[in-house]
């Protein structure tokens, strides 16, 4: 078995590096360190990456970028994967509108250039598409909703479950990165439906765990944690700091990865989060937080939301688990932000700055 996974040094892709190299003959990663250009030195993952190179038997890094067609079409070509997780992606609806091109060609033709190369070069693979929630716009804030303490929550019985995957995709406010997104999404749902091809699209919600280079505009767990761990000040952006997001740990996110690598449906969709029993608030992590900083975490406030922001996503899992029975989560929150938070503690300094 040879696995190929694009943005191998960041939070999925070097998961699913840790993952499949107990599993697999050979790893393949791709990653040029593009967070570190989108994001600055805090984006920085060549620390994911001297870890993975460190604690892996079977990885073999290669710096390449995924806009560039020719290399990919090659890559694709010289290693002949079985599976193809592409994890790859400006990962920022904040940043989107500063650097549309960048957004477009890394999400969308980026995407485009990995699915022509799998049909010219491996057809028989599974090719598997890290996609986001964001893809719904916020067509998600349209369901009624109750203010309780310290979150918001689904008014109405039949929300219960959180956001399905027949959430409709249009007519409404994506942000740039949301758009960028849809377009690989529904590019791949395409090549399975209309070449064939074994494609799986995953619809991630907010996807953790402690190997994130987290930073102000992308991986609020992760960021969160550094933030206490230094003695920062987090700042909340709109809502009252109760909007609510259900949490996933990258672990179970490469777990599911490997239930469709079984047994592919082409062309499906599905919701990946934590569901009802792993949401939260900002409020309720901040305050988790800080009993295991032993602290209170300092906050600041910007009234004015976030454009496309979700006030309140929790996903809907019941396709995937009548699709894959077997597959379940095994992280509980407390295990996540405990993971997140002590990992860090452990393998990452976390200067100040984070605050």
């Amino acid at each position: 078995m040879k696995v190929l996974v694009t943005g191998s040094s960041g939070l999925i892709g070097s998961e699913a590096v840790r993952y499949f190299d107990a599993k697999a003959d050979a790893v393949y990663g791709i990653d040029n360190n593009m967070r570190a250009d989108f994001f600055g030195p805090d984006g920085d993952t060549s620390w994911t990456l001297r870890n993975l190179r460190d604690t892996c038997d079977n990885f073999e890094h290669r710096n390449l970028d995924i806009r560039d067609r020719g290399a990919m079409l090659k890559v694709i070509e010289d290693t002949q994967p079985d599976l193809i997780l592409h994890c790859a992606a400006q990962p920022s609806h904040d940043l989107a509108k500063f650097r549309p091109f960048d957004d477009f060609d890394v999400n969308a033709v980026g995407t485009l250039n990995l699915l022509e190369a799998t049909r010219l070069h491996a057809p028989e693979a599974v090719f598997i598409l890290m996609s986001t929630n964001k893809v719904y716009g916020d067509a998600p804030n349209e369901l009624p909703l109750v203010e309780l303490p310290t979150r918001y929550d689904y008014a109405r019985p039949e929300d219960y479950e959180g956001v399905a995957e027949d959430c409709r995709t249009d007519r409404s406010t994506h942000s740039l990165f949301g758009c960028s997104k849809l377009a690989g999404d529904i590019m791949t749902q395409e090549y399975g439906r209309y070449f064939g091809l074994k494609t799986g699209v995953f619809r991630g919600g907010c996807l953790t765990g402690p190997f994130h280079s987290a930073v102000p505009l992308h991986g609020f767990l992760a960021y969160m944690a550094r933030v206490a761990l230094s003695g920062g000040t987090y700042n909340v952006i709109g809502y009252k700091g109760k909007q609510v997001r259900d949490q996933i740990h990258s672990e179970d996110v490469a777990r599911a990865f490997e239930a469709f690598y079984r047994d592919p449906r082409p062309g499906e969709v599905y919701n990946l989060g934590g569901g009802r029993g792993n949401a939260a608030s900002l409020l309720e992590l901040l305050d988790r937080f800080g009993q295991l900083a032993g602290r209170t975490i300092p906050q600041t406030y910007e009234e004015t939301n976030r454009v496309g922001d979700h006030i309140c996503y929790m996903t809907d899992l019941r396709k995937f688990r009548a699709h894959y029975p077997d597959w379940e989560l095994t992280f509980s929150l407390d295990d996540i932000v405990d993971d997140v938070f002590q990992t860090l503690h452990r393998l990452r300094p976390v200067a100040a700055k984070a605050g």
